[in-house]
């Protein structure tokens, strides 16, 4: 009986405080609003950081349990597929950009075929291999002008000076051609000219210069 006595003779400091749920709720919500609570958080570029790296880690962790291997898989994958870039790469040599029109042959004060040809020793003599390139196709060109091959034409570019020349000098029409692309190759390609090339552009100028004209192919407006 004393112990029951005791268990219902409780004082009112015993009796637990129950609040009603929601004003509790409201009220842990109005503490935590606190700035004090939140001045560590990340602001929203981190947090949309953080957000990618999860979609990432994701992604890398979804392709690694689809390779066999697992992680080692991906990893050995990845690594082949740089390596076979980084081939190419060195195999095919700069990137080639295609250039939606070919520019002008001629872009400067205009010269002789021979200040070209002198430029273009200057430049093969330093090892610049695209810019002596370049010279000795204006060379080539402006020799032929010369020669009233081709009739000067302002704006002409490299194709059309080879095609029209390959008209007047059948014989050279493929070397004309294979001229006019190593040269829009260097000049607007993005591809850096070479020895071999300046070497053929060489050869080539030097034979044109005693060539004689197909007069059955000639156009009219070429012949002297």
């Amino acid at each position: 009986m004393a112990a029951l006595g005791s268990l219902t003779a409780r004082s009112d400091d015993d009796i637990p405080v129950r609040t009603p749920r929601l004003p509790a709720r409201e009220a842990a919500e109005r503490e935590l609003s606190d700035p004090r609570y939140h001045q560590h958080d990340p602001n929203p570029i981190q947090r949309a950081l953080n957000w990618l790296w999860d979609r990432v880690d994701d992604l890398f962790g979804a392709a690694a349990g689809a390779t066999p291997g697992g992680w080692i898989g991906l990893l050995a994958i990845a690594a082949f597929v740089l390596l076979l870039v980084v081939a190419l790469r060195l195999r095919l040599g700069a990137v080639r950009r295609t250039p939606t029109t070919s520019g002008a042959l001629f872009s400067d004060t205009p010269r002789t075929a021979a200040e070209h040809r002198a430029a273009a020793e200057r430049h093969a003599a330093a090892g610049h291999w695209s810019q002596a390139v370049q010279d000795r196709m204006r060379a080539l060109v402006l020799s032929l002008e010369e020669r009233t091959l081709l009739t000067p034409a302002a704006g002409r570019t490299a194709d059309e000076a080879a095609t029209e020349a390959g008209l007047t000098l059948p014989r050279y029409a493929d070397q004309l051609r294979t001229a006019a692309r190593t040269f829009d190759d260097v000049t607007y390609g993005g591809r850096p000219g070479t020895e071999q090339a300046y070497a053929f552009l060489t050869t080539l100028d030097t034979e044109l210069q005693q060539a004689k004209p197909d007069l059955a192919t000639t156009p009219t407006w070429s012949r002297g």
